[in-house]
C-alpha cells in the first residue's frame, strides 16, 4: 500500500486524467495533439492544485514508446505524485510489454505505482490517503486488461472488452475488508474499462425516448433528463457502454463489501456521465486531450475531492483547446 498525507483542515484533491492516447508522431513539436495535451494538463494543474494525479488508462498506443516517455516526462514535470492504471491499448502487446511500461513508470521521480501480483495483471495496488495517521480514503487501482473471448447466446465465440478477473475480485474483496476494519471512511476503484453495471446504470437513469447522441451538456444538467431517484446525475452518453459483454461480478462484490462509494473509469471517450446507482457513484472520467477520437467540448479532467470524512465531491474540469485545431 502506498500512503499519501492529507493536510489537516484542507481537502485532498485528486485530478484524474484518462485516454491521452497519442502516437509517437503526434508528440512532434507543434502538432495540435501535443499542444492540446500540454495546454490541458497545465491548465488543469493550475486550476485544481491537485495532491495526486491519476490516469485511468490508454496512456498511449502499445508499442509507441516515445509517446509513453513524453507523457511520463510531462506528468513528472509538475512535481506532483502521479499514478496510472493500464488500458486496453496499453495491454495490447501482451504482459511482457506492459511490464516494461511499469518498469519505466517506476523510474520516474514523482510516480507512485506497484505492479502487484502478476496473476491479477499489472498495477493492481492501493493508494491510501491519511490525515495525521488517521485513515481517510483508499483508492483501488485496477488493471482491466485488453480483450478476451466471449461465447454469445448463439454459442459463437467473439471478442469482448476486458474485465476484472476472478482473482482480482477475490483480491479486492479481501483487501477492502481489511481497509474497512482499519477505519477508512470509504474507498474508490479506478480502472480503464467500465464494469458491466455501467450498462445497467445508464438504462436505469436516463428517461426513455431521449436521443442520447444529440443531448447537450447543458441539457444533461436538467432533472427532466433523469428518472426519479437519479436527479443528481449529470453528463452525456454519445457512444455505447463498452464493458465486458455479460455480468462480470464486480458490482456485486462492491455492494457486498459496502465500502467503495465510487467507481471511476475511462475507455469511452465521448461519455462523461456520473450516476449514483444502488449506493455507488459510477463515473466516466473526462477524456484528456485530442488523441485518438474526441469531442472538443468533452476534454479536460475529473476532480475528486476528499474531505476528512472521505470522498465528498466529484466534478469535471473542462479545458477548451479548440484553438489548437482550427484551420490556419
Amino acid at each position: 500500500m502506498i500512503t499519501l498525507q492529507k493536510k489537516p483542515g484542507k481537502d485532498f484533491v485528486i485530478l484524474n486524467l484518462t485516454d491521452p492516447q497519442m502516437n509517437n508522431a503526434e508528440w512532434a513539436e507543434g502538432h495540435p495533439h501535443r499542444k492540446t495535451i500540454e495546454h490541458t494538463l497545465a491548465e488543469l494543474v493550475r486550476r485544481t492544485a491537485p495532491d495526486l494525479i491519476t490516469v485511468s488508462g490508454d496512456l498511449a498506443w502499445a508499442g509507441e514508446d516515445h509517446s509513453y516517455e513524453m507523457l511520463f516526462s510531462l506528468l513528472d514535470s509538475f512535481g506532483i505524485p502521479w499514478a496510472p492504471v493500464w488500458g486496453n491499448h496499453d495491454n495490447q502487446k501482451g504482459a511482457e510489454y506492459t511490464d516494461s511500461l511499469a518498469d519505466r513508470v517506476l523510474l520516474r521521480r514523482h510516480s507512485i505505482y506497484e505492479k502487484g501480483d502478476p496473476a491479477l495483471g499489472n498495477g493492481n495496488y492501493i493508494i491510501s490517503v491519511e490525515e495525521e495517521g488517521r485513515p481517510v480514503t483508499a483508492l483501488f487501482m485496477m488493471d482491466s486488461h485488453d480483450r478476451e473471448p466471449f461465447v454469445n447466446q448463439k454459442g459463437e465465440t467473439e471478442e469482448a472488452w476486458g474485465r476484472l478477473n476472478a482473482a482480482q475480485i477475490e483480491w479486492y474483496s479481501a483487501e477492502v475488508e481489511k481497509i474497512a476494519a482499519m477505519g477508512y471512511c470509504d474507498s474508490a476503484m479506478i480502472m480503464h474499462i467500465p464494469v458491466y453495471a455501467y450498462r445497467d446504470a445508464s438504462a436505469a437513469a436516463y428517461r426513455e425516448g431521449l436521443n442520447l447522441r444529440e443531448m447537450t451538456l447543458e441539457q444533461s444538467l436538467s432533472e427532466t433528463v433523469w428518472n426519479p431517484g437519479y436527479e443528481g446525475s449529470f453528463g452525456v452518453q454519445y457512444e455505447g457502454v463498452c464493458s465486458y459483454s455479460a455480468e462480470d461480478g464486480v458490482f456485486a462484490a462492491v455492494k457486498k463489501a459496502g465500502h467503495t462509494r465510487l467507481i471511476l473509469a475511462g475507455h469511452d471517450h465521448i461519455n462523461n456521465w456520473v450516476i449514483a446507482y444502488e449506493g455507488v457513484k459510477l463515473a466516466y472520467g473526462l477524456k484528456t486531450g485530442s488523441g485518438c477520437y474526441w469531442r472538443p467540448q468533452l476534454s479536460g479532467g475529473t476532480v475528486v475531492t476528499v474531505s476528512k470524512d472521505g470522498i465528498s465531491d466529484l466534478r469535471h474540469e473542462y479545458v477548451d483547446a479548440t484553438a489548437f485545431h482550427e484551420a490556419k
